[in-house]
This record gives structure tokens, C-alpha cells and sequence, in this order.
């Protein structure tokens, strides 16, 4: 893959640690230490930020390139219900109209999905019910690197 016109970007908070890892890699990989990476916060772009008591405080968005007529890839750690990429998509349109967009995510909860949104690249599908929640640990922040199933 000709990573010219790509751009990889990480979803703010959790898809940062995953995205870094794979900027990293695809650098390595390619020996092109010129890739346009970055990190896009979508909280004032979520369908709930009001309907929370909490204050929502915001992580940093990152990217200080154009993703105008460019592949993007959209990374992220737990797909669930896929309104967290709606809102990204939507972040995303403030830094130009992409050509295409994929998505990478670690973990695809593929039976809890309320918007039609796929995954184009799955680290691991699993099956989960609703009450169920996933907890991914980095060992860059949490000292480990595990997949964890809540009940």
C-alpha cells in the first residue's frame, strides 16, 4: 500500500493507543517515516453529549494535514454500536472530504450494532450480549496489554 495519499488516524481516547502502534508498524514496515498520523476527539460530536450530567472533557484532536481527496483509516479499539465512528465521521468532515474511509478496530462487537457501520479490518470478533461490557488494557497506560469480557 502506497501510504502517500493515506492517512491513519486514531479516535480519541481509547483508539489512540492502538493507532499508535500501528503508525509505528506501518512506518517500520514501509521504512517511509513520513506518515500523516494524527488523533481526532469526537466528544462535541456525539448524539449524547447532552444527555450526560458529566462534564464532558474533551481529549486533544490532532491532525495537521488535510484529509481532502485522501484514504483515511480510522482507528479504534472496541466497535460496539458504531455511533462513536458517526460522530468521527462527522469530526473528520472538518478536516476536508475524504476519498474513502475505512475502519480498523481491535475488537468488533458485531451483534450490538444500532448503526449500519463496519469494520474493514478486525483484530477479533466476539459475541456479546448487551449487558455485557469490553475492557482493553494498554500496557502504555495500564501497565498490560488484555482484552477483558465484563458481565
Amino acid at each position: 500500500m502506497n501510504f502517500k495519499e493515506t492517512a491513519i488516524i486514531g479516535i480519541q481516547p481509547r483508539g489512540v493507543w492502538l493507532s499508535d502502534r500501528i503508525a509505528q508498524m506501518v512506518k517500520n514496515i514501509t521504512a517511509n517515516k513520513r506518515i500523516d498520523y494524527g488523533k481526532l476527539d469526537i466528544t462535541f460530536y456525539r448524539d449524547d453529549v447532552h444527555q450526560t450530567r458529566d462534564i464532558q472533557v474533551p481529549s486533544q484532536t490532532d491532525i495537521s494535514f488535510s484529509v481532502q481527496d485522501r484514504n483515511v483509516i480510522l482507528i479504534d479499539d472496541v466497535l460496539h454500536t458504531g455511533r462513536t465512528i458517526r460522530a468521527a465521521m462527522d469530526a473528520l468532515i472538518d478536516f476536508g472530504r475524504p476519498r474513502n474511509v475505512e475502519l480498523m478496530v481491535l475488537i468488533d462487537r458485531h451483534f450490538s450494532r444500532e448503526l449500519p457501520i463496519q469494520p474493514d479490518y478486525v483484530g477479533q470478533t466476539i459475541d456479546t450480549i448487551i449487558t455485557q461490557k469490553v475492557k482493553v488494557y494498554w500496557a502504555e497506560k495500564d501497565n498490560k496489554d488484555e482484552v477483558v469480557l465484563i458481565d
